[in-house]
């Protein structure tokens, strides 16, 4: 029996972006940083009625300018690759090539601690949450919400064996969310 693989121990890796062709292949979106890190594909899960299915290629290209052209084991028809369409694709957490530095995975800082160069202790990383301009650590003093962005001149590093993060932001933007008397508007 085949082990059952959860959605929260993978990481979505892209999606089935359109059919290519007649014979069962489509064009897959990888939606990540580097597509090249993932020429050596094998198989993926995609997610079908909210369960992660194993598919094996047989056909995968190199990426060009963030698609592939790809073929499952088993899906030799136009018919069979539209109801792949749209489909969210997915690897395994331990797929996922190790960073260094200030380099991160978003879900694997949930739950660390932020240590600011000026201000010491900041908080706990509870989430990270997509923004328009920059992504943001969602990080809790007590009950205090705070939100810095994921800038490489604020992340300084991060410390995966004691869990930290290490900041330097800049003066005053911790406080404007710990200080509500900061927020007020004042005469000059």
């Amino acid at each position: 029996m085949e082990k059952v693989v959860h959605k929260d121990d993978c990481f979505n890796l892209g999606y089935i972006s359109s059919l290519h062709g007649f014979r069962g292949e489509f064009k897959l979106y990888l939606d990540v940083d580097d597509p090249a890190e993932y020429e050596e594909l094998e198989s993926v899960y995609v997610e079908l009625d909210h369960k992660l299915v194993p598919f094996s290629f047989t056909r995968f290209s190199r990426p060009k300018q963030g698609f592939v052209v790809a073929g499952f084991e088993g899906v030799d028809s136009e018919e069979q690759a539209k109801k792949l369409v749209g489909k969210g694709v997915y690897l395994p957490l331990e797929a996922l090539p190790p960073l260094s530095g200030n380099k991160f995975y978003y879900h694997e800082v949930i739950g660390y601690t932020v240590h600011d160069a000026q201000l010491g202790e900041v908080g706990e990383v509870k989430d990270v949450l997509a923004g328009a301009a920059q992504h943001l650590l969602q990080i809790f003093k007590g009950k205090t919400e705070i939100l810095i962005p994921i800038l490489d001149n604020m992340i300084v590093s991060v410390d995966r064996n004691a869990r930290v993060i290490h900041t330097s932001v800049p003066e005053g933007l911790v406080e404007m969310y710990t200080n509500p008397d900061t927020n007020e508007d004042r005469d000059v």
